[in-house]
């Protein structure tokens, strides 16, 4: 069964950190890209990063590159989102998600081509 797990949000002021992890299992991240997404209150969901073990490719959203840093450890099956230089505008529940197999990397941060997702994160930023 095919599972995504985020954790790791809270509330953090402004120009702080947090670090998200997404736990899945079902499946092996060595096959699978996995992107990151978020939700503000009102707001239509957006793509944030995404990572492909298979060739090590990432990519970013104009808006957290230089902030946000995408890693994954396929050993613990986990894939990390460093937030740094947080701001207010960061509030969102975030997920992670998997990209349908056979789509090309590039392609996942895009929401439409995922095809499991987690229940989200909820991240706070506010002094």
């Amino acid at each position: 069964q095919v599972q995504l797990v985020e954790s790791g949000g809270g509330l953090v002021q402004p120009g702080g950190s947090l670090r998200l992890s997404c736990t899945v299992s079902g499946f092996t991240l060595d096959y699978y890209a996995i992107g990151w997404f978020r939700q503000a209150p009102g707001k239509e969901r957006e793509g944030v990063s995404c990572a492909s073990s298979s060739d090590g490719s990432t990519y970013y959203a104009d808006s957290v590159k230089g902030r946000f840093t995408i890693s994954t450890d396929s050993a613990k099956n986990t894939v990390y989102l460093q937030m740094n230089s947080l701001k207010p505008v960061g509030t969102a529940v975030y997920y992670c998600a998997r990209l349908r197999r056979g789509l090309p990397n590039e392609l996942c941060i895009h929401d439409s081509a995922m095809d499991y997702w987690g229940k989200g994160t909820l991240v706070t930023v506010s002094s």
